[in-house]
C-alpha cells in the first residue's frame, strides 16, 4: 500500500540517479499512465539522458503518437517515433491462438528494440512494468512482454540493465503518483490499455482491415462511454461472422462486443450494467459507421471466470 506519493517519487528519483549515473536510459512510452508516469519519473532522475522512444507497431489507438509527444513535452521530454507497423503485421500474419500472438507481438518487440537500442547506444531500459503484471505472469493468465524475467528473455542480451520503478505498485497507487509528477489528467485517470495494444481486442487472425475495425471502433466506444464510470468500457472485434441484412442486402458481417468492467486493482472484476438506451446508442453508431458490422453483443462475465481483456 503506498502510503506517501511524495516520499515514493523522492525514493526512486534518487535510486534512478544512482544506478544509472551518466549513462543513457531508453524507455518506450505507449500513452498509457504507467509507461508515461515511468518516463516522467525517470526524466526527473537523468534528465537528457532519458531517451523516450514510441514504436508504432500499427496496434494502438489513432494518432496516439502525437498524444504522447505532446504530453511529454510539457516535462521537457522529445519523444523518437519509430514506424516498423509492417514488421508486426508480418509476425502476426496467419495466427489466431491468443498465446501465439502474445508471443509474435513479444519477439516482434523486442527484435525491433535491439535496432533502437544499438543506434541510441542505451545501457538501461525503463520499463512501467506493474504489480498486476507481475501477479498475472506469475499465475500463467497470460504472459505480459514487459516482465522480462519470467517470459525467458534476458535483458543482458540486448545489453540492458532494467529499471522498473512501478513494479510493486497496483495501478490506482500509479495513478496517484502519475498525477502528482504533474501528468495530465487525461493521461492519470486514462483506462487500461493493453501493452500489445488492439490485437488483444481481435480474436482470430490479426490483419490492417481487422485493426482498422477495431480501431474505428474503439473510438466510437470510448466517445460514446466518456462520462461512464469504470475501470475499462471497450469493444473487441470476434472471429465469427454472422448474417446480416444491409441496403436491403443479405452479407455475412462481424460481430462486435462491447465489454465495461469495474475493478480496483483489475486482479478481478465485476461486469458493468451500461445504461440500456447507452447500448443501443453505441449499438446504431457501430453499424453506421462500420460497414461490416451487422452485430453487437455485451458481455456480462466477472473476472474470474473471465479476464479483462479477450486474448
Amino acid at each position: 500500500m503506498l502510503k506517501n506519493v511524495v516520499k515514493f517519487i523522492y525514493q526512486k528519483v534518487n535510486e534512478i540517479k544512482n544506478l544509472v549515473g551518466d549513462k543513457k536510459v531508453i524507455c518506450a512510452v505507449s500513452g498509457g499512465v504507467d509507461s508515461m508516469t515511468t518516463a516522467v519519473l525517470t526524466h526527473k532522475a537523468v534528465g537528457d539522458k532519458l531517451v523516450a522512444v514510441f514504436i508504432d507497431d500499427g496496434l494502438m489507438r489513432r494518432d496516439e503518437d502525437k498524444f504522447v509527444t505532446k504530453e511529454l513535452e510539457k516535462f521537457g521530454i522529445k519523444v523518437k517515433i519509430y514506424h516498423y507497423a509492417e514488421n508486426f503485421f508480418e509476425a502476426l500474419k496467419g495466427l489466431t491462438d491468443p498465446e501465439e500472438k502474445r508471443i509474435a507481438f513479444r519477439e516482434t518487440f523486442y527484435k525491433v528494440f535491439q535496432k533502437i537500442v544499438e543506434e541510441e547506444k542505451a545501457e538501461f531500459l525503463a520499463q512501467g512494468t506493474i504489480k498486476a503484471d507481475i501477479i498475472e505472469t506469475e499465475a500463467k493468465i497470460k504472459t505480459q512482454h514487459n516482465v522480462l524475467s519470467q517470459i525467458g528473455i534476458n535483458p543482458q542480451k540486448y545489453g540492458l540493465k532494467i529499471i522498473e520503478p512501478l513494479k510493486d505498485l497496483l495501478k490506482p497507487e500509479v495513478r496517484r503518483v502519475a498525477k502528482r509528477l504533474g501528468l495530465s489528467k487525461e493521461v492519470y485517470q486514462r483506462k487500461p490499455f493493453p501493452g500489445p495494444g488492439l490485437l488483444c481486442r481481435v480474436l482470430g487472425e490479426v490483419t490492417k482491415e481487422r485493426i482498422e475495425i477495431i480501431r474505428k471502433a474503439t473510438e466510437i466506444v470510448e466517445r460514446l462511454t466518456e462520462k461512464v464510470r469504470s475501470f475499462q468500457t471497450f469493444p473487441v472485434l470476434l472471429n465469427d461472422k454472422a448474417t446480416g441484412i444491409k441496403d436491403y442486402q443479405r452479407i455475412l458481417g462481424d460481430i462486435i462486443v462491447i465489454r465495461s468492467v469495474e475493478s480496483k486493482d483489475a486482479l478481478s472484476a465485476k461486469a458493468k450494467r451500461l445504461p440500456y438506451q447507452l447500448l443501443i446508442k453505441i449499438r446504431d453508431t457501430l453499424i453506421s459507421e462500420i460497414p461490416s458490422c451487422v452485430k453487437v453483443l455485451y458481455d456480462i462475465t466477472d473476472k474470474p471466470p473471465s479476464t479483462i481483456e479477450y486474448i
